[in-house]
């Protein structure tokens, strides 16, 4: 047991590890953020550097006059040289610059302040330190001389105001570089201040929520409030003679330590937001979201579910609010639904229109053309009265009439489309009507059209009904190929004249009833069918055909 003890007593004095403890200062003072000490006894460079780094220092460094004044209040009218922390660490010093060469023992040259002896202003060469002297004149010398004592400096990242003075209370502080003195300006964190007329103990650390450094103890509660307000952060009280208690304004509570304030918010479990209400809080959520039965987390809202139409065609929920979308072949344009056009991407030659009820579209044509039944994307000429101006190039030299129209000049000497008569050649084998650019033909009563252009009779057993002929989209194909397109000789002409004054007098009337009709406007679109079979008028999904009667339905 007392080989324990000694063993005990020989670790308390070198250290734990074995680290020798630092001594401690023959003087210190502090400011805000930086403490100064200075240490007596001759020693070398390297281990005046040690000694300070063992405290938790380095060896001072002078960058400014503020540094300088704290030396001359440390020496206290004491002579010697004490050891800077600087340093060559070049072969040879440099006169020229303001540190000639030296170093910081931080690694840097920063410095807005020297005070070089004037001896040492020419170059120096090997291993060199600084020293300052009473005069606060800095000295190079050789490191591995000792010099009578050492300057360490000390940076912390804030300090304690020292206690206010209170009559019959001293107090003695303690700094963590075991510098002692009752004359401290500020006071770094790990300080203790003892003060044996209420034999009370504090240390400068941490004040909870606000970060900021006060003076506190391990008991919770208040001291006597006639020293530095009882240790609270909000009124210090002690009614009736009783024990003192601290108070908090209203909104905050007061902490755990039972000396300082802190917001009811401070650690709350809400997961969004912390309204103080009161001494106590409240948690609420983000817009979009609502609180959840446990009263602290948020869940998100479905807003397409709650809130009926939300959106004019799609609505989509997202994690604290919604997106709108659109149906297929929309688009969003200024927060609304539009319609794709799909006529920007389509071939038509002329015109289009959308279709409604789907993707589709529908190519159309310019008056005074049709859609061609071969190409739903292409125009072709069409005139749907029996006579219209021909299509010329600008010399007038080539000039272009619609299927079924012949070419002539007339009075005046304008190129003019005549519509060609099919009817007189004999195409069907009964009634016959024509049309612009195409015919139709019709059959007696009793009988039906075969092949578009021949009628057949009905046999007996079926239900007589009477037939005209127009079947639906069939168009009749003539037994031979009109005429192209192109000039008449006269001498045609005058054969077709002298064979239409041979015909009876029924047919001139009706010939000259022919000429003279009018039909459905242009808007109508008709052009004539040379095939049997149905035309295509459209793209999918829409379609157009041709009936009988040539026009567009």
């Amino acid at each position: 047991m007392r080989r324990l003890s000694l063993l005990l007593l020989l670790l308390l004095g070198q250290g734990l590890g074995g680290q020798p403890q630092p001594d401690p200062p023959s003087g210190a003072q502090c400011l805000e953020h930086d403490c100064f000490g200075i240490f007596w006894g001759a020693r070398p460079f390297a281990e005046a550097s040690a000694a300070c780094e063992r405290g938790g220092g380095h060896l001072m460094t002078v960058r400014s006059t503020v540094a300088e004044d704290a030396i001359a209040l440390l020496l206290q009218n004491r002579s010697g040289r004490l050891w800077l922390g600087l340093r060559l660490p070049r072969p040879c010093t440099d006169p020229a610059q303001r540190l000639r060469g030296f170093q910081w023992v931080t690694g840097d040259g920063r410095t807005d302040y020297s005070n070089w002896e004037p001896s040492t202003g020419q170059q120096t060469c090997g291993e060199r330190c600084v020293t300052v002297s009473r005069e606060l004149r800095w000295e190079q010398r050789r490191c591995e001389e000792p010099a009578d004592g050492f300057l360490c400096e000390y940076n912390y990242r804030g300090s304690c105001p020292r206690l206010p003075p209170v009559e019959g209370l001293p107090v003695t502080y303690t700094t963590p570089f075991d510098a002692r003195g009752g004359d401290f300006l500020a006071l770094p964190p790990g300080s203790v201040a003892l003060i044996p007329a209420m034999g009370l103990e504090l240390r400068c650390d941490e004040a909870g929520d606000s970060g900021g450094l006060r003076w506190g103890r391990n008991a919770p509660g208040a001291w006597p409030c006639r020293l530095d307000n009882g240790g609270c952060e909000g009124a210090c009280s002690e009614e009736g003679g009783g024990r003192p208690r601290c108070s908090c304004p209203d909104g905050k509570m007061l902490a755990p330590d039972g000396r300082g304030c802190s917001s009811p918010c401070a650690g709350a479990p809400c997961q969004h937001h912390c309204v103080v209400a009161g001494s106590s809080f409240v948690c609420m959520c983000d817009q979009g979201y609502q609180l959840a039965a446990d009263g602290s987390s948020c869940k998100d809202i479905d807003d397409c579910a709650t809130v009926p139409r939300l959106c004019e065609q799609v609505c989509i929920n997202t994690l604290g609010g919604f997106l709108c979308s659109c149906y297929r072949g929309y688009e969003m344009v200024k927060e609304r639904c539009q319609p794709i056009s799909r006529c920007q991407e389509t071939p038509c030659e002329q015109q289009c229109e959308d279709v409604p009820e789907g993707d589709g579209y529908r190519c159309s044509c310019s008056p005074g053309y049709a859609v061609d039944p071969r190409d739903p994307t292409r125009c072709l000429r069409h005139c749907n009265v029996s006579q219209c101006p021909a299509e010329c190039d600008s010399y007038g030299e080539s000039c272009e009439c619609p299927d079924g129209f012949v070419l002539e000049e007339d009075d005046e000497g304008q190129m003019i489309c005549l519509d060609f008569d099919e009817c007189s050649m004999n195409y069907c084998s009964d009634n016959c009507t024509n049309h612009p650019g195409g015919y139709q033909c019709h059959c007696q009563d009793g009988y039906q059209l075969f092949d578009q252009n021949d009628c057949v009779k009905i046999p007996l057993g079926d239900k007589e009904e009477e037939y005209s002929g127009d079947f639906g989209p069939q168009t009749p194909i003539p037994s031979r190929t009109p005429p192209k397109v192109g000039h008449l000789h006269p001498g045609v002409l005058v054969g077709i004249a002298v064979g239409a004054l041979s015909a009876t007098l029924a047919l001139l009337a009706l010939g000259y009833h022919l000429v003279r009709k009018r039909c459905r406007p242009a808007a109508s679109m008709d052009y004539k069918c040379s095939g049997p079979h149905e035309k295509e008028m459209g793209l999918q999904p829409v379609a157009s055909s041709c009936a009988t009667s040539g026009q567009k339905l």
